[in-house]
């Protein structure tokens, strides 16, 4: 058997790991293959996995799976093609922001893929002749409709199988191969070892940037374990932690100082107000030997530019190392030139929420920014994490939502449950809910079909009366 055939048996076998079948009654791709003596010799030598109701020759329609094999010891090249006769019944998913998306994620530095995949005009011969010139023959009718590729350097290298199995998976996924979890875990395993997207630890990467920037804002989606994070991150600063959240009537002189109206005097008299702020920093400059840490939760829902005032100076990077300071009266009497080096603020801000305040610029620049996504976590105990919910979502989120919406997607921490009752519950009484205000807001508006048949299977709940 030569090296291309036991290619096409490897990716039939990968094709049903992930899903697919493929016999005589019943199958969910047509395999096509033109790799004869002829066509390996004079160019167009090609197999690979087109739509179900495509001929197995001939011109075709849609998105395909193709493989263009070399007989000698040259590089191969697998690509996501659109047929020569163009879109029939995949213009919708030519549109969506997930497609695209799901095979960038898994391009390396050796190939590439367009900014969009309605691009069908853009010819990418020469790019590919640079590394593959050996293919520029099998590619003359292709070289414009290709969406995304990837160099094979050897097909039966563990490096080859990989970019093979992780592009065959991404088809599988476009095509919802897939039908139970293990199919499912077999198509995220073959994706997640080719990504470009690494699995970082957070704890340590927010540690090092708060130790760094001092001041971090950690923004993220609802359940994504900002106020978490930021408590985990104190404790390991060893610090002693003053906490305050937010809300849209809170003011300079609940953060910092002001005064209030003595209540028990007999005349009319007034006393001061040392905020939490003022608490804190004086707490940290006194006690150099300790380090202090303000978290401050839901930074984004009051008015910043009135509660910080004139402490907006304090929080510039590397205040300290400048030789002129300005001295900054922040109550009381109180002057302040700098923050000292033992003081962090750590804020949480909810993407999610989008009736809150547009954060100032110049708080964005002194402070550091880290978002948090939703991801898939290990929990020990009583409590089960329903992973096949969490996938579910966000396969929705990643295929159908715009750049901008990817922030709404729901936190690990609304898919944690004792039970699979008390998992229905909270699909049907805060999943479903908050998916039906985000469709009412205008946003998520491509996803809706795949949310109402996910309801609908999960708890038997419609998504709209």
């Amino acid at each position: 058997m030569s090296k291309i055939e036991r290619t096409i048996e490897f990716v039939k076998e990968l094709a049903a790991n992930f899903g697919a079948k493929n016999g005589d009654l019943v199958s969910d791709y047509t395999f096509r293959n033109n790799t004869k003596e002829d066509a390996l010799n004079q160019g167009g030598a090609f197999f690979g996995l087109i739509s179900l109701d495509e001929e197995v020759s001939g011109p075709y329609h849609d998105f395909s799976l193709v493989i263009f094999p070399d007989k000698e010891n040259n590089p191969w090249l697998i690509s996501l093609v659109v047929g020569t006769l163009g879109f029939k019944n995949d213009y919708e998913l030519a549109t969506l922001p997930g497609v695209r998306r799901l095979f960038s994620s898994i391009v390396s530095e050796n190939g590439f893929c367009k900014t969009s995949f309605l691009d069908i005009e853009s010819n990418l011969l020469k790019q590919i002749k640079l590394k593959a010139p050996n293919l520029d023959k099998s590619l003359q009718n292709y070289s414009k409709l290709i969406s995304a590729y990837e160099i094979i350097l050897d097909p039966e290298t563990d490096d080859g199988r990989k970019v093979i199995a992780g592009f065959i998976a991404a088809y599988a996924q476009l095509r919802n191969f897939p039908r139970n979890s293990a199919q499912r875990k077999a198509v995220s395993k073959a994706i997640a070892a080719v990504s470009k997207i690494e699995d970082v630890n957070e704890e340590n990467e927010v540690l090092k940037l708060v130790q760094k920037r001092k001041f971090v804002v950690l923004q993220g989606a609802p359940g994504t374990g900002k106020t978490r994070l930021a408590k985990i991150i104190a404790w390991s600063l060893n610090a002693e932690i003053f906490f305050t959240q937010f809300h849209a009537e809170t003011s300079y002189s609940d953060f910092i100082y002001g005064i209030k109206p003595n209540l028990k005097a007999g005349d009319v008299s007034y006393i001061e107000q040392k905020g939490i702020f003022y608490e804190s920093l004086k707490r940290a400059k006194e006690n150099p030997g300790i380090n202090v840490v303000l978290l401050i939760d839901e930074i984004n829902r009051a008015n910043l530019s009135n509660i910080l005032g004139p402490i907006f100076y304090l929080f510039e990077y590397q205040l300290e190392d400048r030789e002129e300071l300005v001295e900054i009266d922040i109550g009381g009497g109180y002057r302040v030139s700098n923050i000292p080096s033992n003081y962090y603020v750590i804020c949480t801000m909810n993407t999610a929420d989008r009736s809150l305040a547009v954060v100032d610029f110049a708080l964005r620049r002194r402070f550091a920014w880290y978002t948090l996504k939703p991801k898939e976590i290990e929990v020990t105990g009583r409590n089960k994490f329903f992973r096949d919910d969490f996938r579910e979502f966000s396969r929705i989120f990643n295929l159908y939502s715009k750049s901008e919406e990817l922030s709404l997607q729901p936190g690990q921490a609304y898919f944690i449950a004792e039970t699979d009752e008390e998992m229905k519950n909270r699909v049907r009484y805060e999943l479903l809910p908050l998916i039906r205000e985000y469709l009412a807001e205008g946003v998520l508006t491509n996803s809706k079909d795949e949310f109402s048949k996910y309801f609908y299977d999960r708890v038997g709940e419609v998504l709209f009366e």
